[in-house]
């Protein structure tokens, strides 16, 4: 707090062009200012400070200067009132636009885990059903942060978090192949495949994939659902293909068995958390870092099984 008491005397004295006439607004002793404003020149090498018989103007130097402690203390402002209001009783609504696996999947488990220590914020999730939809969301600010994969880069929005999945097979641990540690795309023929539908970020990888085999796969179920992909993996011997944050919990339950696939071993896809670039609440910084937490939680279990 004393650098931001130094930087408001030379702001002052900037505004009334007097030490004296600071001095008072501020309740100081002149000789404090003007020793200060001293010593700074002194340190930078050069006059703030023009002396006239009038007034104290400006040099130069004293423009870029001002315009400098100008911005740091409209930060600091910012950065109190961002302190006190976590310091309170940390009330609040935070709106959180997301992708429909992650919404059932991921993101429970954060919000479950900050509403633990922050009780009386309430979590709002807009399931959105495209990617555009949710980055929309957030420019427009009708959303705090999204989350979801693959969004392209906008002006206007700003990457928190990335993390790294692989698309793989998924069934459940019954399933003839569940013991394989990793499985060929041709593997899966012959087995009832449930599939993202042509509206879903997931299937042109798929299709890519089959038609670089010569695979003409018959598709059991197409949906635009990533929790009918999962629950229909848990019967029938079926087989979907998700990313280990789409079953983050029924991995963790053991009730689904992620397995990587040869042919997509090097194709990633990004699961990004965006924010607007306007600065955002205190309270949705508080979650924003309680969700990066859960992400590396899962990244780290995708890698260990990947491997």
């Amino acid at each position: 707090m004393l650098h931001a008491r130094l930087l408001s005397y030379f702001d002052e004295v900037a505004r009334s062009g007097s030490i004296r006439k600071a001095a008072e607004k501020l309740n100081v002793a002149p000789s404090a200012v003007s020793r200060q404003i001293l010593a700074f020149e002194e340190e930078l090498g050069t006059p703030i400070f023009q002396r006239t018989t009038r007034k104290l103007l400006l040099t130069a130097a004293g423009e870029i200067l001002i315009r400098h402690i100008r911005a740091t203390l409209k930060d600091m402002e910012r950065v109190q009132s961002q302190i006190e209001e976590l310091k309170g009783l940390r009330r609040g609504e935070i709106t959180v636009a997301v992708m429909s696996g992650l919404a059932a999947n991921l993101v429970p488990r954060a919000v479950a885990h900050f509403q633990k220590r922050n009780p009386r914020v309430k979590l709002q999730l807009r399931l959105l059903p495209t990617g555009d939809d949710i980055m929309d969301s957030v420019e427009n600010g009708e959303a705090h942060i999204g989350l979801g994969f693959d969004f392209p880069s906008r002006p206007n929005i700003r990457v928190l978090d990335v993390a790294i999945g692989r698309l793989g097979a998924v069934m459940a641990p019954d399933h003839p192949l569940a013991l394989r540690s990793s499985i060929r795309i041709s593997d899966c023929i012959g087995y009832r495949l449930i599939v993202a539908d042509m509206t879903m970020a997931i299937r042109p990888h798929l299709d890519r994939l089959f038609s670089k085999m010569k695979l003409e796969p018959q598709f059991a179920v197409e949906t635009n659902s990533i929790e009918v992909m999962r629950h229909t993996a848990l019967s029938d011997e079926g087989i979907t293909f998700l990313t280990p944050f789409d079953i983050e919990y029924e991995l963790r339950q053991g009730r689904l068995i992620y397995i990587p696939i040869h042919e997509l071993a090097h194709h990633t896809q990004q699961l990004m958390l965006i924010g607007s670039e306007r600065t955002p609440s205190a309270l949705a910084s508080l979650f924003v870092e309680n969700l990066r937490q859960v992400i590396q939680q899962v990244s780290n279990v995708a890698d260990f099984t990947a491997n």
